[in-house]
């Protein structure tokens, strides 16, 4: 006895004290402490750093969705004798740096002044001959620069304000001065020196184009080659005038605009109507039936930039935007395609933007409007009191602003208006670009071309995401699935011990490295070999199932010689020679029943076929995608209770329905889990789209034509565009959109994944 005694007496000095486990119990209590808090303090860092991605995100979207704003710095009459005093302006304008402003006046004159306060700079002539009054002014495309003043002798002259820059003592000075680009003299338009009641001017590539409507309704088109003489710098004229088909008897010119390549002429008449002049064939120049304006006549028609639309103004205040639009005969046709919320009073004045699809209007009432014509966006409608503004001059960095009232008093305005191509249904509803014939969901926001006009639809964008993740998940989901589902539960454990971590490996594997082989291996690959890929789909299924049929009637004694969870090694060579087989009959295939080449094939039978497609993404998207859905879906099937699928055996149940009925259910949130994590990671992936497709934006779900995703179109376009611009926004917008999709995604299937859980959490 002494012995178990001697034993329990050192066991009882080695148990802790009370005191001592009051101490322990108090530093266990500490240590559980600090882990909650560290816990917390991370999971709390993760959301933060997650809504600070959100929040940058936001800000540097939000400037897409505030309109235009003008404020107006400061109100002036310029300085003017009695002769400027006498006649009023007929147009303003204002150069890039917004210092020098400029008013072109009936009599001639041309007005140079300090935009900032309206102090004088200097005045210069418009050459006219002495006998000669004025009776209609015209301005070319606002980038073009040229004005062109009408007189009542048919006389034409044509000017050009440029600005000379030099830099005295490091302060830059702005010089004023007029060009003449056809001459100091002005030149004769109408032979028979009728009054030229209204004018066009247009600077094409072959120099400028006018057209003139005179007091006695005849038609003119002037076209006006010049030649400068290398030597003496002399410059000669040289006028070539047509005489265009007139408008109907009793019909009256209001308004006329020429393109700036000289082809078309758009005329609009005392009744609401446009006309327009297709003038490819000066001598035989034809006029198409008329379209009517709704609004009543029309008071200001201007084009927009590149001259691909016009906006146009009504005396009920009416603005819309209509378009040069193609039909299938090759001819064009004015198209009315969309209206903008309309001013109070009669269009006085339309301003085109310089640089983009913007304008400005302004009525009789003393309102303007700030529009912007791909966008359909009314940016501003601003009263600016009860003076009609008459004429306004836009900054070409649209900056600042003049606005001319009846008065002939200037209010020289600050403009904010920085990203007026941006609209919601800019970006998900079709748009009808200039150029097209019909509205169009279309993503190329860049060119090579200042009179490009963006074109930033998600549509195809958001389409194009989801189409690759759909053929990835199509690809890898059964695979991946499925091969957890065997390995989890009937492979043997020594075989599962090699074949999951060789499928965990393939995780690490860069996705620049499958986007490389993509692109370049297996698109070659599939182009040459397509047939062998519809050959594998529909035989390798079919071979398994023959050679599993096969086994099961083999005897017995036989079946036993393979240890249970072994069977899977007896597909391999099956599978690879089917594999073989489908790969080199293909060719024949090809000859057999689609003329040598299926590829090809597709063609002539309008469905398009290019080499990088969306198979080729889905195949490697779906290799890549493989490994996330496998490991996790094997742990969730793994990890199912040992007694329940021994009770279901136990109670007279197979193997596979134990898996039906007991283990799916039961791994079921995981399973899910798993498939949207594959989902999340193929609507997340960059190179591999970026390599292995045509990269091209289009709306479709042809398995043979490429796509560009909303990552990959980020990781091309960011780069390249202009930090703070519209573009650079939009890609932002874009970045944002993918976050908040795989947010969405994450959420729900987080939703299902507890309601599952919930659901069969009582088995």
């Amino acid at each position: 006895m002494s012995k178990p005694l001697s034993i329990a007496a050192k066991t009882s000095d080695l148990m802790p004290s009370a005191e001592q486990r009051t101490k322990l119990r108090r530093w266990r209590n500490l240590k559980d402490k600090i882990s909650g808090y560290g816990i917390m303090v991370a999971g709390i860092a993760v959301v933060g750093s997650l809504a600070l991605i959100f929040v940058y995100l936001f800000s540097e979207v939000i400037p897409l969705l505030r309109g235009a704003s003008v404020d107006v710095q400061k109100t002036y009459t310029l300085p003017a004798n009695e002769q400027i005093a006498s006649s009023p302006a007929e147009f303003i304008t204002l150069e890039r740096y917004e210092e020098i402003g400029a008013t072109y006046h009936k009599n001639g004159t041309v007005q140079f002044f300090n935009a900032l306060d309206g102090t004088e700079s200097i005045n210069q002539q418009v050459p006219k001959s002495a006998d000669a009054q004025f009776s209609t002014l015209a301005t070319s495309e606002s980038s073009h620069g040229l004005v062109a003043y009408g007189y009542n002798n048919g006389e034409v002259a044509v000017v050009k304000a440029q600005y000379d820059l030099s830099y005295p003592d490091d302060k830059r000075v702005v010089t004023p001065s007029l060009s003449f680009p056809l001459g100091e003299n002005p030149f004769q338009l109408d032979a028979n020196r009728a009054a030229i009641n209204a004018l066009a001017i247009q600077d094409t590539s072959n120099g400028p184009v006018l057209v003139a409507a005179t007091a006695d309704n005849r038609l003119l088109l002037g076209m006006v080659t010049t030649k400068t003489n290398p030597i003496t710098e002399e410059t000669t004229t040289n006028t070539e005038v047509f005489n265009l088909p007139s408008l109907p008897e009793g019909e009256k010119v209001t308004q006329m605009q020429v393109d700036d390549n000289g082809r078309y002429l758009v005329v609009a008449n005392d009744k609401s109507q446009l006309y327009l002049y297709n003038l490819s064939k000066p001598n035989a120049a034809e006029r198409y039936e008329p379209v009517t304006v709704e609004g009543g006549k029309v008071t200001a028609m201007r084009f927009l930039v590149s001259t691909g639309s016009l906006a146009i103004g009504t005396e009920q205040g009416r603005v819309s935007q209509w378009l040069m639009v193609r039909d299938k005969n090759n001819r064009y046709h004015v198209t009315h395609v969309r209206d903008f919320k309309p001013l109070s009073g009669a269009v006085t004045h339309i301003a085109p933007e310089y640089s983009r699809r913007g304008f400005w209007a302004a009525d009789d009432k003393g309102n303007i409007g700030i529009y912007y014509g791909t966008s359909a966006r009314t940016l501003l409608i601003k009263s600016m009191g009860s003076t009609p503004i008459e004429k306004i001059g836009l900054s070409p960095i649209n900056g600042r602003v003049l606005l001319l009232d009846k008065n002939q008093k200037i209010s020289v305005a600050k403009v904010w208006n920085e990203h007026p191509e941006v609209s919601f249904s800019m970006l998900w509803e079709k748009v009808w670009y200039e150029g097209r014939d019909a509205p169009d969901y279309i993503w190329q926001a860049s060119s090579g071309s200042d009179n490009f006009e963006a074109k930033m639809s998600f549509v195809p964008l958001t389409l194009g995401t989801l189409k690759a993740a759909l053929f990835a998940i199509l690809f890898a989901v059964p695979l991946g699935v499925m091969g957890a589902i065997y390995t989890a539960y009937f492979m043997t454990p020594k075989l599962r011990g090699m074949v999951k971590p060789t499928i965990e490996i393939m995780a690490a594997l860069p996705s620049v490295i499958l986007g490389f082989l993509a692109g370049l291996w297996l698109a070659p690959f599939l182009e040459n070999h397509l047939p062998a890929i519809f050959c594998i789909l529909i035989f390798v299924p079919l071979v398994m199932l023959i050679v599993g049929f096969i086994w099961s009637q083999f005897p017995l004694s036989i079946r036993a010689q393979i240890p249970e969870g072994w069977e899977a090694a007896i597909l391999v060579v099956p599978v690879i020679l089917t594999v073989w087989a489908c790969i080199d009959i293909s060719p024949y295939l090809e000859v057999w029943f689609f003329g040598g080449s299926l590829p090809q094939w597709f063609t002539n039978h309008d469905v398009k076929f290019e080499q990088r497609n969306a198979l080729v993404v889905g195949l490697v998207m779906g290799f890549a995608v493989i490994p996330s859905i496998f490991s996790i879906a094997e742990d969730a099937v793994f990890s199912v209770p040992r007694h329940l699928t021994q009770g279901s055996l136990a109670l007279g149940a197979t193997r596979w329905q134990t898996m039906v009925g007991v283990v799916l259910p039961t791994a079921s949130p995981g399973i899910f889990s798993a498939v949207m994590m594959g989902f999340g990671r193929a609507v997340g992936e960059t190179m591999i789209v970026l390599m292995a497709t045509g990269n091209s934006p289009v709306v479709n779900f042809n398995i043979f034509e490429g796509m560009r995703t909303l990552s990959a179109n980020i990781a091309v376009e960011m780069p390249e565009t202009a930090v703070a611009s519209t573009h650079f926004r939009v890609l932002f917008l874009a970045a944002l959109l993918l976050l908040a999709l795989t947010f969405v995604v994450n959420t729900v299937a987080e939703m299902v994944r507890q309601s599952l859980r919930k659901r069969y959490s009582n088995l």
